[in-house]
């Protein structure tokens, strides 16, 4: 969607220069290209050199005197839209679109992504889905399981389709994942202006938002979408069971003292995520820890580390988060890692969005929509390729193709320029399985914690939880205040705790086993009509990119299923068995032949038989194109009781 510019503000000529001296290149390229219709500017020389890694590449790799011929145009072609010049190109698309795409990145951008992005860039509008007829009874409703972001997303959409809905929220805010985790050093490793709803722009202060600030953002958007009044907060759901003869859905809640509620519905959308539930290892001793002791999800509020001697047990996202955060203010840290991971750097991590790139998104037209584009671009599937297995590859040990062995080289020696005078660390922190084998952490300081004099990175597992500390499985004891579990979550067992029961009475315990999910598209699954799930199996990203927008593609495919329903007097629909089990023939054939099921390492990503249950193997552009539009031909379908008297009659 595209950001409105007040075409009726007074742009003063200085406060313009200044701000496109500091703009994106490669970005005011496309502007200027759409403001004037000149293809002079998508012709060398001002066609900018390939983005490296996952920079922004502000200069676009041009001389001096080729930046300069760019600002002065630009600020030249933006002061005319002003004066009343229309734009040249207000709306490019199809092969024009890919050509200016592949302009602004330096590189071939794949024909299959015009449709997505020209809808993302609001080039071709995009009215929201709303059932062509009312629902006859009008009383078609749906439960949402959870207000963090992709409920959130879902509430929104069934508001503007005109759906009833309830949300049942655990907590007392919305906010999800976010408003549970506030550990220090918490925030998004992916940037923040492409980690945002496509409808709600914000001028975030940080290129990589810090937690505090997307709790705002998400809070905000769900007060300005007036979605606040349509959660009932305190409510945590336990179970939800599937009523063939009526052919709707009870789902059952505690409230916060413990009373039971029953709620009824059509159908229900789940979106209590992967991230949800945190997993905290079954560690003898734990008990009789005489310190604080808890997960790094369920970090204390008024927990004072001053002076006192910490122990973070894991090195995941959320451990390299909290440990340069907190390294400055301890007396000693121990970090027990079980197997390094891959780190990238990242010169924006901490740097502010400055004002003159906050002016340029607020002031000039199409900025903030290339810029996005690019983000989503280096931050999405351009890696993709990469991660794919080549057979003929001879050093499947350490790589699983060319390009990854030069990703491989380029962040090996990225660690061992930050390891410098600390070289005796370098075997603990090299991985030696492949890079994008595990989640691609960005570098926020942790390489420099680690060669920190009361830093003790422990390549070891803790076997035995002691009144004062811990004692490794190589038999060393060390002696510790607070113990964090930084360990991940229940991300294998989807829908966990929920006791939720389908059609056939059985759990969906008993039919997917406790860590092997399925669905089609990671939506829908056999017998559980009219449930649908966000955040389902294989639906994280693994190769990058933000999840708001893939929950956003699942969000469109739901509301679209759901207004067939109501249009067609639908009363269930069901994923029919094959579609479902083909469907899941294909991911676990895509994720054969990718990087994911390399046996150098062991991920959460994969199930205890070693099955990929977490990762989306496809492209994020192939998911958009399959989440487009729901066939009802993928599904069981039964009419209403409305309907079939009609048949009959």
């Amino acid at each position: 969607m595209p950001t409105t510019v007040d075409r009726s503000t007074k742009v003063e000529p200085e406060r313009l220069r200044a701000a496109v001296a500091a703009a994106n290149l490669p970005t005011l390229l496309m502007v200027l290209y759409q403001l004037t219709g000149d293809r002079r500017w998508l012709r060398a020389p001002y066609r900018p050199s390939r983005i490296k890694g996952m920079s922004e590449h502000n200069l676009g790799g041009f001389d001096e005197q080729v930046q300069r011929e760019i600002r002065e145009a630009a600020v030249d072609a933006v002061f005319a839209w002003y004066a009343g010049t229309p734009a040249a190109v207000p709306a490019p698309t199809g092969d024009l679109l890919v050509e200016m795409m592949s302009t602004s990145v330096g590189e071939p951008v794949p024909p299959e992504y015009e449709p997505m992005m020209a809808r993302e860039m609001g080039f071709v509008p995009a009215a929201p889905r709303r059932p062509e007829v009312d629902h006859p009874d009008n009383d078609f409703s749906v439960i949402v399981i959870g207000a963090g972001i992709s409920g959130l997303i879902a509430a929104r959409a069934l508001r503007q389709a005109g759906i009833p809905y309830t949300v049942l929220e655990k907590n007392r805010q919305v906010g999800g994942t976010w408003l549970e985790n506030r550990y220090p050093g918490c925030g998004v490793d992916t940037p923040s202006y492409l980690y945002s709803f496509s409808f709600f722009p914000k001028q975030w202060s940080t290129h990589f938002g810090k937690r505090d600030e997307v709790v705002s953002y998400v809070q905000q958007m769900a007060a300005e979408h007036d979605l606040l009044g349509s959660v009932d907060f305190g409510i945590e759901v336990f179970a939800a069971s599937y009523d063939e003869r009526e052919r709707r859905w009870l789902v059952r809640a505690r409230d916060e003292h413990g009373r039971e509620h029953a709620y009824r519905a059509n159908a229900v959308i789940s979106a209590v995520g992967q991230l949800n539930r945190p997993q905290l290892p079954d560690i003898p001793g734990m008990g009789r820890f005489r310190g604080e002791l808890f997960h790094s999800a369920r970090w204390p509020r008024d927990l004072d580390l001053r002076g006192k001697r910490v122990t973070v047990v894991g090195t995941g996202a959320s451990a390299m988060q909290i440990v340069p955060a907190i390294a400055d203010d301890v007396a000693q840290l121990t970090v027990v890692q079980r197997s390094p991971q891959w780190a990238a750097p990242n010169d924006k991590y901490f740097a502010p969005v400055g004002s003159d790139v906050h002016w340029l998104m607020e002031n000039v037209p199409y900025y903030h929509e290339w810029y996005r584009f690019r983000l989503a671009w280096t931050f999405g599937d351009k890696v993709h390729e990469s991660l794919q297995l080549d057979p003929d590859w001879p050093h499947q040990d350490r790589s699983v193709n060319a390009t990854n062995d030069g990703h491989r080289a380029f962040f090996t020696r990225y660690i061992e320029q930050q390891m410098e005078g600390r070289e005796d660390l370098l075997p603990k922190v090299v991985p030696t399985y492949p890079p994008f084998g595990k989640r691609m952490l960005l570098d926020n300081g942790w390489f420099a914690t680690l060669r920190q004099p009361h830093v003790e990175l422990l390549h070891d597992r803790v076997a035995e939880v002691t009144e004062t500390g811990f004692r490794a499985t190589n038999g060393h004891e060390r002696e510790t205040d607070v113990l964090v579990f930084a360990t991940g979550f229940e991300a294998k067992r989807l829908l966990y705790p929920i006791d939720l029961r389908g059609r056939s009475g059985r759990s969906i315990r008993q039919l997917w086993g406790d860590d092997d999910a399925h669905a089609y598209l990671g939506i829908v699954t056999p017998d559980f009509p009219n449930l649908f799930m966000l955040y389902g199996p294989n639906t994280n990203l693994g190769h990058g990119g933000s999840y708001i927008w893939i929950s956003e593609c699942q969000v469109r495919y739901v509301i679209d299923l759901l207004c067939q329903m109501i249009e067609r007097r639908i009363a269930a629909v069901e994923c029919k068995a094959e579609v479902n089990d083909e469907y899941n023939r294909r991911i676990d054939e895509a994720h054969a032949s990718m990087i994911w099921t390399h046996p150098g390492m062991d991920t959460w990503y994969r199930n205890r038989r070693g099955r990929v249950v977490t990762n989306m193997p496809w492209r994020i552009v192939d998911y958009f194109t399959m989440t487009q539009q729901a066939d009802l031909s993928d599904f069981l379908v039964e009419p209403d009781q409305q309907n079939l008297r009609e048949r009959s009659a």
